[in-house]
């Protein structure tokens, strides 16, 4: 397929604009939903087809420029969501064919915002990957701000303004959560605290763990939802605590503080069985343990490791964590003892992962794809490619043999080719 670019513009605040182009917006055999994938666990959808043992196959189908943006793309049948944040003012998020790129519609808003000059490097726009369930799509805005969209147009279904309606302060990294589809709710970490949100019309249904420190209430980290000891349950990371909340209530079942420096817990938690996996920045690498009595939680330390994380939540394969370290390394981790198996030379400051079987595939901030074989026994590089001279700290999204990437100032589609060997 030819390669193209091309640049899209928006023509007013609030418009939104329709190409009216058929689509199919029913669930295909593999869509990337949400943030880290089907399952928020970065695997690929189940009967996803062996991927290949080289990246030199992969090559680009199609490339968009955009304004800047950390949302990983979002893919629903033949469509992708992609955001930006244009002239440091507005939110954009745009419906593109995913065959080819073609636009099909835009919709934004006013609603950028500047993060504190310590935390500039990592620019000011928009950060929260949206969420798909075929019929809206859930968008987080940098100003504490959710929106509603329908995917067929692009219409505004509701906005959510945590701050007019909580009244609460514009959190000091702006909104960095990337929201959580359950049933009809919506669970989402925004207004310095974590909430419950009815996914029809926007109310907010219950806020727990609230804090009253703008910047230190400000949270990083995205919320999963597991089943503890038969309880399901939402696992949410503040910037100080861990805790397992009553889906429907917010009640805390448990909680347990995290050190962190300067409070950055960043990475999604990762429950394994009745155990919660999770690493801070200059700090440790945690397992907790969480137990029940009757109807009482309780949770306690289970191992440490001095191995200390960063921005990257780790993946888990078997009995195995797979976690990009603050100093730019890859670590196995066994989940049962703590103990490090193996760690990498450097890579990137910042890793998205998708996993299939036992294959990783990694990009880093720097545009660099690599191809891993997970092996607790030894770390084994299958292959390495550069995909973009721009920065890619959005996550990855794999689907099928389709490969998207969100560069700095672009969205572009890569395909390896079917026909190779597995």
């Amino acid at each position: 397929m030819a390669r193209f670019t091309t640049r899209l513009r928006c023509l007013a605040i609030g418009v939104t604009i329709s190409m009216h182009l058929p689509c199919a917006l029913a669930a295909s055999d593999a869509n990337w939903p949400q943030w880290r994938g089907p399952n928020r666990d970065c695997y690929v959808a189940d009967g996803s087809a062996p991927w290949p043992q080289s990246l030199n196959s992969l090559e680009q189908q199609w490339r968009v420029e955009l304004g800047p943006s950390y949302s990983g793309p979002i893919v629903w049948g033949d469509r992708l969501f992609v955001t930006e944040t244009k002239d440091e003012k507005y939110e954009v998020v745009h419906a593109l064919d995913r065959a080819t790129g073609r636009a099909l519609w835009k919709t934004q808003w006013e609603g950028s915002m500047s993060v504190p000059f310590f935390a500039r490097d990592n620019g000011d726009w928009i950060r929260s990957t949206p969420a798909c369930d075929g019929e809206s799509l859930y968008v987080g805005g940098m100003r504490d701000m959710l929106v509603c969209l329908n995917i067929a147009d692009g219409a505004i279904r509701w906005k959510l303004d945590f701050p007019a309606v909580l009244d609460s302060d514009n959190p000091g990294f702006g909104l960095v959560c990337s929201p959580l589809i359950d049933g009809d709710s919506l669970y989402l970490q925004a207004a310095n605290s974590v909430l419950r949100i009815d996914k029809r019309n926007g109310k907010v249904l219950w806020r727990a763990l609230e804090s009253k420190d703008a910047m230190m209430g400000s949270p990083f980290s995205s919320p999963v939802i597991a089943t503890i000891h038969d309880k399901r349950q939402l696992v949410a990371q503040t910037r100080q605590t861990l805790a397992g909340l009553d889906l429907e209530t917010g009640q805390a079942l448990w909680a347990i503080d995290v050190p962190a420096f300067r409070g950055m817990n960043i990475l999604t938690p990762m429950v394994i069985g009745n155990r919660v996996l999770t690493s801070t920045y200059k700090n440790k690498t945690y397992m907790y343990d969480v137990e029940r009595k009757d109807a009482t939680f309780s949770v306690h330390e289970a191992w440490t490791l001095s191995a200390q994380g960063y921005m990257s939540s780790p993946v888990v394969v078997d009995d195995f964590a797979y976690l990009h370290l603050g100093n730019g390394r890859l670590s196995c981790i066994d989940l049962k003892t703590g103990e490090q198996r193996w760690r990498t030379k450097r890579f990137g400051k910042y890793w998205s992962m998708a996993v299939n079987r036992k294959k990783l595939l990694a990009l880093d901030q720097r545009g660099g794809l690599v191809l891993i074989a997970l092996d607790p026994a030894k770390a084994t590089i299958l292959s390495r490619k550069r995909i973009s001279d721009a920065e890619t700290w959005a996550h990855i999204a794999v689907v099928n043999e389709n490969v998207y990437i969100r560069e700095l100032n672009a969205i572009a589609a890569h395909r390896w080719a079917a026909t190779q060997d597995h």
